[in-house]
């Protein structure tokens, strides 16, 4: 008689070695490194067309447009992957999601066909080695991201396989369940659902007839509430008794247009207008860029408002001997401007990067083009990066600062200013030179303040051989003495010599000692004017010419 229980355990043993034998044959019949596996796929679907292809990545969305053309929106259904739903329901919500989802992609989303690759596999075979999935199948095609309230939603093509079919590209899952929400936010807007069928008719340029006519009307709008936006600034500026309030409000009027003017576009265009994906990869990026410019706009011209108010350079001629300190200081807040300004810069670069995904979506990639990207502007910007650069050398090697007398090709100034890209000097006539910031650090310059601030001004007189030295020199004492305490500096550096003589007569120096660079031109000129007249004094009394009596052929 059989052993009823030796043939259970015989049975049990072979089903525990036979396990993993068929799990492992199961893996290799569902191939999860090529695409997704599941048990069936649309059952709940009619059979599929023939005209639908989903064999490739680019069949399936050329299907989609075919089955648009034909309004075959069952058929299309089938590009979808309904697993989600229940079967007796998969025709009707699918039809719908797929009228929702080819909304949503034809309006907010730039489809790269060249992209769309016609494999099976999904092979990119022309993709560099620095690629990350280069010579990888894939199963798994990201076509566009689109922003959500609280996450962004991706339109994905994945690749799925069911147990008795061949593996097709579907839209996956995840998109599917995030179509009516996509819709909701994406579809048409209130003012599309009112107009009549001409004006939602596609013209030649790809962009609907109400678009062509709304793009301009937005923008007038846009203008007239920046408008409005300036007006009312200014109107509530004249009448702020405070002074520092006035000037902060003067100087945030530009940025507050911006952001009104661009927040009004944004909600126009998100309530009522909806633009086709063509308009909105460039108005979404450029209202990012215009909120986060204005943001970065405000906070430069607040900081710089404040700067101005606490240091009160403009109410101070700092080219006076007792400025010294507020001279240093507003060198200082200069180039602190100028790092705070770059900074801004490169802060609002990152922040504008990092909200819009206009990058991920048209395939570039900062790691990508870094190389190229930081070629191309290096070289057209190196003229002005390296202007910032000795502007900033200029403030902290202290060569030049504000208010400095200094005689820059042979032209006695002072810096008034020391931008981004060139400094600007005042001449001692009034006019005005502007100097790049690489030629004032490369060329070589006399500067009258740096250091001690009293100096030495030379006054040369060519006089006759029968000239009195000494006489010469009592007249300048007497000159010195009646010159203004406020010119003259140490009184016992003031002298006279003789520098040099020739066939014509020698040439006197007079030193005169002043107190203050910026001043000590000034002073110069009225310690010339009294000792000729001192000369003319002293030659009519003497009886002596003590100008050289030559002609001007001898004297040239």
């Amino acid at each position: 008689m059989i052993n009823l229980r030796y043939i259970a355990g015989l049975l049990g043993a072979l089903l525990i070695f036979a396990a993993p034998v068929w799990a492992q044959d199961k893996e290799e019949a569902c191939d999860s490194a090529h695409w997704y596996c599941v048990e069936a796929l649309n059952v709940g679907l009619p059979a599929v067309p023939s005209e639908i292809d989903r064999e490739t990545p680019r069949a399936t969305m050329e299907s989609l447009v075919r089955a648009v053309r034909r309004d075959d929106w069952v058929g299309a259904a089938h590009l979808l992957d309904l697993s989600d739903i229940r079967e007796d329901r998969q025709q009707q919500v699918g039809t719908s999601l797929i009228r929702q989802l080819e909304t949503v992609i034809s309006r907010k989303t730039v489809i790269d066909w060249d992209k769309l690759l016609d494999r099976p596999d999904a092979l990119d075979a022309t993709a560099t080695s620095d690629r990350a999935m280069a010579g990888t199948p894939r199963k798994s095609l990201l076509l566009w991201t689109l922003d959500m309230e609280d996450y962004p939603a991706s339109i994905r093509l994945n690749r799925i396989k069911a147990e008795d079919g061949e593996p097709v590209w579907v839209f996956s899952r995840h998109t599917v369940q995030n179509i009516p929400r996509l819709y909701e936010r994406y579809g048409p807007g209130r003012l599309e659902t009112m107009l009549p069928d001409v004006l939602t008719q596609n013209t030649v340029v790809d962009l609907a007839l109400w678009e062509l006519i709304g793009l301009p009307v937005l923008i007038v709008l846009a203008i007239y509430v920046a408008r409005l936006v300036w007006l009312l600034t200014s109107w509530v500026a004249q009448r702020i008794p405070s002074r520092l309030a006035q000037q902060m409000l003067n100087s945030v009027r530009g940025p507050a247009c911006v952001v009104v003017s661009t927040l009004f576009v944004m909600v126009l265009e998100a309530k009522i207008f909806s633009f086709s994906a063509e308009l909105t990869t460039i108005l979404v990026p450029t209202a990012w860029l215009g909120l986060i410019g204005a943001g970065l706009w405000f906070v430069v011209n607040c900081v710089e408002v404040i700067l101005d108010h606490l240091t009160k350079v403009e109410e101070t001629d700092l080219t006076l001997k007792e400025e010294v300190h507020k001279r240093t200081t507003a060198t200082r807040i200069s180039a602190a401007r100028r790092v705070f300004v770059v900074a801004v810069v490169l802060v609002g670069g990152g922040i504008f990067l990092s909200q819009t995904n206009v990058f991920q979506n048209l395939g570039l990639t900062l790691l990508g083009t870094a190389g190229a990207v930081t070629l191309v502007l290096g070289f057209a910007a190196r003229s002005i990066l390296s202007n910032i650069m000795s502007s900033l050398q200029i403030a902290l090697n202290g060569s030049a600062k504000i208010g400095d007398r200094i005689v820059f090709n042979d032209a006695l100034c002072h810096v008034e200013r020391i931008h981004f890209t060139y400094v600007q000097l005042r001449d001692w006539d009034g006019t005005r030179l502007v100097v790049p910031v690489t030629e004032f650090v490369s060329t070589p310059f006399k500067n009258w303040t740096m250091q001690e601030p009293e100096m030495l001004r030379i006054v040369k007189i060519k006089l006759s051989h029968a000239a009195d030295v000494d006489a010469l020199r009592d007249a300048f004492d007497k000159v010195i003495d009646e010159m203004e305490d406020k010119y003259i500096g140490k009184r016992d550096d003031a002298c006279v010599r003789v520098g040099g003589q020739d066939v014509l007569g020698m040439e006197v120096w007079f030193l005169v000692p002043c107190a203050d660079p910026n001043t000590s031109w000034e002073a110069a000129c009225d310690a010339r004017e009294g000792i000729v007249a001192e000369i003319h004094k002293l030659a009519e009394k003497q009886g002596v010419e003590y100008f050289p009596q030559v002609s001007a052929a001898e004297a040239s």
